[in-house]
């Protein structure tokens, strides 16, 4: 990217999807996201488009909440434990009795969830004492990216908050939870703000990758603020509602906005001294691939999705009375349910793929929702909503959402996400603008907005009525007690 904001590059790798040897767990191999950066970092290097260009700083974004344990020499003790992992409601269920809910609240501004890195570390140190005796280093994925890059130990802000162990307010590593959860401080890694720089590109990295030798590289941050800055969501009033594998409503704050019944995270900003909250839907994209993999197959590929939409869009808005749960994986908000489980509801005989197709794209829109409805309560303003990820590339799905929403959603014209994010928080950190704001002011631009129907809105009102009795219902079903 250059000071204009115009993308000279852009290059993507294949990764190793996560496997999963456990009911809901989650796992991946940390140095095949390091292999995938090594190639697409290269292919950007060697695009005609980038010669003669010097790369003047890094940045960096990646998957939020996960565990990568190290020994002392920086190697992997086991895959990492990720962000959609559910194995530790009983490491929850200890901080919830031990610490207390209110507590947490008051240490780290968030309450104890099974995706918080912090958990994931007390699993480990339970089920494999053997492991846990040799960790002397604890990063997410995006720092270990980072790590073989430089040799440096570091995390941002935001990226830091997700780990429940960040005193949020302070925008400190918080004593009195490491102390509380008996986690050695020493093994948490130094945290920067955003866009400070904290590491230079080492000699080994430079010819792996093909990026000069002592090339700044600045803290970055989490996919989620990462993305909310390539989409301009720095200030109070515009909040973004993007659908990948999860789904994520985002707003800033201008303080941190505690929800006192936990539903909604409250974390730093990858902007130095502002605060957001969001609401996250554990499977939002997720919910359509699983449809496609169980109806078309996972070979169909993104055109098996294309399929999917194209039918929904003849079934009427409201799906003839079809509903869809997204809990695949449990969900976050405003539930924080781990054991619930996903359902069609309201099906008969003559639905058709067709109506299953379109129930997704409702019901994910739908439990975004629910997030709205949160920060309501909370009051915590929106002005406009800007729509990123998956679900803003479909024409129907950017309906679905502007209807179910009741206000028209804008999308941005850079479409890289996180990755565009990145790339603004380096270029601050290289002092090509003074801040993020000013970055967001004079590079981040609307590409086109979607008008809210006010037809299809009463009729998701309707059908979203119908959706809210859903959870305490299946909450009986699933209910461990």
């Amino acid at each position: 990217m250059n000071e204009t904001g115009s993308i000279l590059a852009s290059k993507t790798a294949p990764h190793v999807p996560f496997i999963s040897p456990g009911p809901a767990w989650a796992e991946q191999d940390p140095d095949d996201w390091w292999r995938a950066a090594q190639q697409a970092v290269r292919a950007v290097v060697a695009d005609p488009a980038s010669a003669g260009v010097a790369i003047t700083c890094v940045g960096l974004s990646g998957q939020m909440h996960g565990a990568v344990l190290l020994d002392e020499q920086g190697r992997v003790l086991r895959p990492a434990i990720i962000w959609c992992d559910q194995r530790t409601a009983a490491e929850c269920r200890w901080l919830d009795d031990t610490i207390g809910p209110s507590r947490l609240l008051d240490l780290t501004c968030n309450p104890a969830l099974t995706n918080f890195t912090l958990t994931k570390l007390m699993w480990v140190r339970t089920h494999e004492p053997a492991i846990w005796a040799r960790v002397k280093h604890v990063l997410l994925p995006k720092d270990y990216v980072r790590l073989k890059l430089s040799g440096e130990y570091a995390i941002d802000m935001a990226d830091a908050s997700g780990t429940l162990m960040l005193d949020v307010a302070k925008r400190a590593w918080s004593a009195g939870m490491v102390d509380a959860a008996g986690i050695d401080a020493r093994i948490l890694p130094r945290v920067f703000e955003s866009p400070d720089v904290c590491a230079k590109v080492s000699a080994e990295a430079a010819t792996l990758t093909g990026l000069k030798a002592g090339t700044p590289i600045v803290a970055g941050a989490g996919d989620q603020a990462a993305g909310a800055v390539g989409m301009g969501i720095t200030r109070p009033g515009t909040v973004s509602a993007t659908i990948g594998t999860s789904g994520v409503v985002f707003a800033a704050t201008d303080r941190p906005a505690l929800d006192p019944k936990g539903r909604i995270h409250t974390f730093c900003h990858a902007i130095p001294g502002r605060w957001h909250v969001m609401g996250v839907t554990q499977a939002a994209g997720l919910s359509l691939r699983w449809l496609r993999d169980q109806t078309l197959g996972a070979a169909a590929g993104d055109a098996g999705y294309e399929q999917l939409t194209c039918e929904a869009t003849g079934v009427p808005t409201g799906s003839d009375g079809v509903l869809w749960a997204p809990y695949l994986m449990g969900e976050r908000t405003p539930h924080c349910d781990p054991d619930v489980r996903g359902a069609f509801v309201g099906l008969s005989a003559s639905h058709t793929r067709a109506h299953l197709a379109r129930a997704v794209l409702e019901g994910v829109a739908f439990s975004l929702r629910d997030t709205f409805g949160v920060f309501a309560e909370l009051d915590v303003p929106v002005t406009r909503v800007r729509v990123g990820g998956g679900g803003a590339r479909s024409a129907l799905w950017r309906s679905i959402q502007a209807a179910a929403y009741g206000r028209p959603v804008e999308t941005v014209q850079a479409e890289e996400g996180a990755a565009y994010g990145a790339a603004i928080l380096a270029g601050v950190g290289a002092r090509m603008w003074s801040s993020v704001d000013e970055a967001c002011d004079a590079i981040v631009r609307t590409a086109s907005v979607t008008p809210c129907d006010a037809a299809d809105a009463r009729a998701l009102d309707r059908q979203y009525a119908a959706y809210r009795r859903i959870y305490p219902a299946l909450k009986t079903v699933y209910s461990n007690g």
